[in-house]
This record gives structure tokens, C-alpha cells and sequence, in this order.
């Protein structure tokens, strides 16, 4: 039994990302009185609220933020995740919305180490977002004269094939976000850089598009949560975050455990602990499509080493 819940373990690290959100199911807040949006993604969330994200303007995160909360509420664009994340443990936002994993570039590791490393952050949502690169520079530009690249290290990660393709002389240089890339681009007034970032934001920017979908594959997509102070209660939602810290030999035991349970591994990742060789945090992702409930909570989070991280549905933006 334990080769197969190994084997099943390796196969989900590899395709984590393979599988598409199950439909929306309903949620209750800890805070009943509160009012409720009507949109699709956040209809048991707080109306109105101040929800932080990676900034500046025009990057994925705004994009995933205004899908799941619609319009309403204020938007507090943030420099970092961890400004971001710091806004709602302060009581400054109910929310924060930050990237998580990529079908191409993977977990974003200094991310889910930046949720893993708080206790008192619940997921209460989460975003599918297809993500379509575009190469932008300013007006006047030639792909042929690229000879510098800006870009978030995932966007340069995703555009890696692309880039050696058509521009294998240009350097890639890592900024904090996609936007960020493109802001710097239209200051510098320079032909020869270039940003990879969302088409909106060539608009955005004033810049000239000079490729677009430079990403390895049309099905790029990535992965965001919603964060909060307050877990969803509710024994409805589909899906069901948990963090196991724990030897590398214990981690079959945690997923016969979820099995046993009634509940399906969506996806996990593996982050190092930090104390000793062999040891890790285990980022598990799992899903009942008939509604998550206490009792398997429960049992899951009952384990050593095992920390409940929210409850919460999935959206997907088409």
C-alpha cells in the first residue's frame, strides 16, 4: 500500500497542476453578519473590503483580483507579496491575493514559503488565470535591436524557449513583477530593452507590442489564493488546504491519511524545513467535489505535524 500512495505522490508533484477546478460550491464566513458579494468567486467574502495584491497596475495578481472580487472593494497594489501578506495580518486589508504556482514555471517558492511561514493566514479562495506573455518595448522598437529583457523571473522562466529562439543575444533581467517590467520599460526611452508582461499592460504603459503569447505553450496558466485572517467555516467548500512538516518517510502515512479520509490530493509541494536534511513542509491541496467537511478537517489536521490552512472554492477565468 505504501509503494502506491508513493507512486501516487511522484505523480502528483509532476502534473499537480493538470487538473481543473471543480465547480463553485457555497461557502458561510465566520462572520455571518457581515454582507456578502454576489460575485461568482467571492460571494461569502466581505463587501467592500480593502484586498491587497502584487502591484504595480496591470500585473496578473490585479487581473485574478478583479475576476474573483468583480469590482467592488479597494485595491491596494503592493511593491511585494509580503507587503501584501503584512496588510491583512495588520488589519490595513481583509485580503490579500497572491500568485502561487504556474504550469510552466511551477510553485513560486518564495511565496508559498511566505504563506507557509504564517500562522495566523487562512486560503478563503482561489483563482485560475490563463496567463498569455506579451514581449513590449518602445515605440520604434525592433525584436531584432532587443538586447536587454525585464520581466518577473516567472515570466522569464515561462518565455525561456521563445526567447532563445528569436532573441538568444538579449539578456533577461528579473524584476518584482511583470507590471513593474513594463513601467520601467516606458521610462527609459531606450529601443533596445524590452518588457515580457500581460497584453494590458502595453496599453497600460504606452508601449508597442513586438510579439505576443512568447510562453511556451497556449496552456499556460497559474494559480492564485485569497488570503485572510478569518477561515471559512463552512463544511461546503470543495477544496482544503493543509501543511505537513515532516521526514520525507512520514509523508505516505499523510496521504493514506487524506485518502482514508474521502478526499482527493489536487496537488503538493515540497519546501525544505530548514532544520535538518530530509526534512520538509509539504504543501497539500485536496478536494471532496461534494463538499469539504469538519469531520475530515479533522482527522487530516489531527495528525503530527499537520496544520489546517483554509477551506475555500476555485474559479477559473475561460
Amino acid at each position: 500500500m505504501k509503494k502506491f500512495f508513493t507512486f501516487i505522490l511522484t505523480v502528483s508533484m509532476i502534473f499537480s497542476f493538470a487538473l481543473c477546478a471543480s465547480p463553485v460550491s457555497a461557502h458561510e464566513l465566520v462572520r455571518e453578519t457581515e454582507p456578502v458579494l454576489s460575485d461568482p468567486g467571492s460571494r461569502y467574502l466581505i463587501e467592500n473590503g480593502k484586498i491587497s495584491f502584487l502591484g504595480p497596475e496591470g500585473t496578473y495578481t490585479e487581473e485574478a483580483t478583479k475576476f474573483f472580487f468583480g469590482e467592488k472593494g479597494t485595491f491596494l497594489p503592493k511593491d511585494t507579496v509580503s507587503e501584501a501578506i503584512s496588510d491583512v495580518l495588520s488589519g490595513t486589508s481583509e485580503y490579500a491575493v497572491i500568485p502561487q504556482e504556474n504550469t510552466l514555471g511551477g510553485a513560486v517558492t518564495a511565496y508559498v514559503d511566505a504563506l507557509i511561514a504564517e500562522k495566523d493566514i487562512y486560503v478563503v479562495g482561489e483563482v485560475i488565470l490563463p496567463i498569455s506573455q506579451t514581449l513590449m518595448g518602445m515605440e520604434g522598437s525592433k525584436i531584432e535591436d532587443i538586447k536587454t529583457v525585464y520581466s518577473h523571473a516567472q515570466g522569464i522562466k515561462q518565455t525561456e524557449k521563445w526567447r532563445k529562439e528569436h532573441i538568444p543575444y538579449a539578456e533577461a533581467k528579473e524584476m518584482a513583477s511583470t507590471a513593474a517590467a513594463a513601467s520601467f520599460v516606458s521610462t527609459q526611452k531606450d529601443i533596445h530593452i524590452a518588457a515580457i508582461a500581460s497584453p494590458g499592460a502595453a496599453s497600460l504603459y504606452g508601449l508597442t507590442v513586438l510579439a505576443e503569447n512568447v510562453q511556451i505553450t497556449d496552456t499556460n496558466k497559474t494559480r492564485f489564493y485569497v488570503l485572510s485572517r478569518n477561515v471559512l467555516e463552512s463544511n461546503k467548500s470543495e477544496r482544503a488546504l493543509f501543511v505537513a512538516d515532516c521526514e520525507a518517510n512520514r509523508i505516505d502515512d499523510i496521504i493514506l491519511t487524506i485518502h482514508d479520509a474521502g478526499l482527493e490530493m489536487i496537488s503538493i509541494h515540497d519546501r525544505p524545513e530548514g532544520s535538518q536534511l530530509g526534512r520538509y513542509h509539504y504543501i497539500i491541496e485536496t478536494e471532496n467535489p461534494e463538499g469539504v467537511t469538519n469531520k475530515q478537517i479533522h482527522e487530516i489536521s489531527g495528525q503530527e505535524g499537520v496544520r489546517f490552512l483554509g477551506c475555500f472554492h476555485s474559479v477559473e477565468k475561460k
